[in-house]
């Protein structure tokens, strides 16, 4: 805003015939205004109005010539001040608009100054004012929903201040031109929290973060990430020392792990990585030199066989193994699993999939069960997960079931928007599994009647190509959404948890258990703010029939086992 340039408004006088003068009414001024009102001395006083040849006008209080008191202007650039003058100029309360703004407030001598209130260009600001400039305390929202509450200097946020960006995040401390410096806090919309020094709003210098999850960074920050010496303390009783490059092991450190292994040496990008020595829980010391965590020479240098390489001479053999294991029908209705952890970089799929294996044979009562890993721990002694391995297992199953059986597919991974589960055992080039794929490789087991449930992001996008009358299959997600609870540290994902842990616990109705699944999932993602997964799905009737069959044939021997082991007991006294 422009300050008005003060006019000493006096009456232009003319002679009209007699010499009378013009009447007050109808007097011009010099820039060609029209006044109408009461002239004391050849000065405008008191009440009046001035209309200007472009259409602006004013209206209200003159003293001495000059617009002074409570008055009203309109500007021909669409600019309406209504409130208090001082020599022709915006002095004391009142409120200013214009075409793209709209103040109310404080000014001095044509400026905002004091207490005030701007909305301007989606912006608005409730606060001090200085010089037309945000200067003291205040409050400023911005278009996109950030904001910041605190001190003001020259138009920006200067002092002691919080500022929340539109995500919930929140930064608190000393501001200098609007960015944080020195030390401050902040607060993630997820529940992690950093205090410690800042610049230019970002990590830097001496610090403590700390995740939702509980783990602990403690040490020396730039460019928004630990790096430099500093300290973790993982919530699963790990702690590492030493030094870090963005986040990550880098350099020398001693890590001591949950199991009570510690190793001591080099580090990098969080893998042992040249010298260094582990000891591991039982006492038994492995030093050498290390790469990408694999120890590759022993103390004296010497060369050591590759644990990758090894493991996958024996794949064959444990596939073999776990597939020879399996029993035929017996001619009562009979339960196989399968049972498949896709991705080894994080341990949450294989303790998923175990407590599924483990809760359909003692719960459910399988009797055939195969199950297909990808672990960074367990390349040895597991069968991988792959295409090949999952249509190997199938096609066995096919053939060691009767037509009267059941069986029950689990899979739990991460997902992608195309649709295609991640098959990912570290050091291994794995391909994923497209939807279109896992059917064929399930397609042996199209005579059997079988439940299918799959864990993983966009996970409805599986049911079309897999569902028909001999297939019930549910998801954790809609196909266009994402589903959660994929950490290292968690024992479930959240769909997982729902059905496994919990509805499936409760009762053994697979309809019923899905909707309490949905139900407990949807309840925890708006407790946690996240957008509904919306589990999917797909129940053909004569699935259900078919495993309700199963349970009342379970009951029925069940009941015949207690009856046997009753009377024998009675028999024997």
């Amino acid at each position: 805003m422009r300050p008005l340039v003060p006019l000493a408004l006096i009456l232009l006088l003319a002679a009209c015939g007699d010499g009378e003068p013009l009447s007050p009414p109808d007097a011009r001024l010099p820039d060609g205004g029209r006044y109408r009102g009461e002239v004391v001395d050849g000065l405008l006083q008191g009440e009046g109005r001035v209309d200007y040849p472009n259409g602006s006008w004013y209206a209200g209080h003159f003293s001495n010539g000059q617009w002074h008191g409570q008055g009203e202007w309109h500007g021909s650039n669409g600019e309406v001040y209504v409130g208090q003058f001082q020599q022709g100029l915006f002095h004391g309360q009142g409120k200013l608009t214009t075409p793209t703004s709209s103040y109310s407030g404080g000014f001095k001598l044509g400026r905002r100054d004091g207490e005030g209130s701007l909305r301007e260009g989606g912006q608005h600001y409730r606060g001090q004012f200085k010089d037309d400039q945000y200067s003291g305390a205040g409050e400023l929202v911005l278009a996109d929903g950030s904001q910041y509450q605190g001190q003001f200097a020259k138009g920006k946020p200067n002092g002691e201040g919080v500022r929340s960006d539109a995500s919930g995040n929140q930064f608190s401390g000393h501001f200098v031109d609007g960015l944080l410096k020195g030390t401050g806090t902040f607060n993630s919309a997820e529940g992690d929290q950093y205090i410690g020094e800042f610049k230019a709003n970002r990590l830097e210098g001496r610090g403590r973060y700390e995740n939702a999850d509980g783990d602990v960074w403690i040490g020396d920050f730039k460019d928004g990430a630990l790096t430099g010496k500093g300290e973790l303390f993982a919530v699963d009783g790990s702690h590492y020392k030493g030094g870090f490059r963005d986040w990550r092991f880098s350099g020398k450190g001693r890590l001591q792990l949950a199991d009570g292994s510690v190793y001591s040496g080099g580090f990098e990008n969080d893998s042992y990585q040249g010298s260094g020595r582990l000891v591991l829980p039982g006492g038994r010391v492995e030093a050498g030199h290390w790469i990408n965590g694999l120890r590759v020479r022993d103390e004296q240098g010497r060369l050591l066989p590759d644990p990758l390489e090894q493991a996958l001479l024996n794949q064959g053999s444990l596939l073999e193994q776990a597939l020879g294991q399996i029993p035929p029908s017996t001619g009562d209705i009979e339960l196989y699993s399968l049972t498949l952890a896709g991705d080894g970089n994080q341990s949450v799929f294989l303790r998923e999939a175990e407590y599924v294996s483990d809760m359909l044979k003692t719960r459910f009562g399988a009797i055939g069960q195969v199950s297909l890993v990808n672990h960074r721990d367990h390349l040895a002694d597991r069968p991988m997960a792959t295409r090949e391995t999952l249509t190997r297992a199938a096609k066995r199953l096919a053939e060691r079931s009767g037509p009267e059986d059941l069986v029950f597919v689990y899979l739990t991974t991460h997902g992608s928007h195309e649709h295609e589960l991640v098959l990912d055992q570290p050091r291994l080039q794995l391909a994923d599994l497209p939807a279109d794929e896992l059917a064929a490789a399930l397609a042996p087991l199209k005579e059997r009647d079988k439940i299918i449930v799959i864990s993983a992001c966009y996970s409805g996008g599986y049911i079309e190509p897999l569902k028909d009358e001999r297939t019930l299959v549910m998801t954790a997600s809609r196909a266009d959404r994402v589903s959660f609870g994929c950490s290292e540290e968690a024992d479930f994902t959240y769909f997982g948890d729902a059905l496994f842990a919990q509805a499936l616990n409760q009762t053994d109705d697979l309809q019923q258990a899905f909707e309490l699944a949905r139900a407990h999932v949807d309840q925890r993602e708006q407790a946690e703010g996240f957008e509904a997964s919306e589990p999917q799905i797909w129940a053909p009737k004569g699935v259900l029939a078919h495993w309700q069959k199963l349970r009342q044939q379970q009951a029925r021997k069940a009941l015949q086992s207690a009856t046997a082991v009753e009377e024998k007991s009675t028999a024997s006294h």
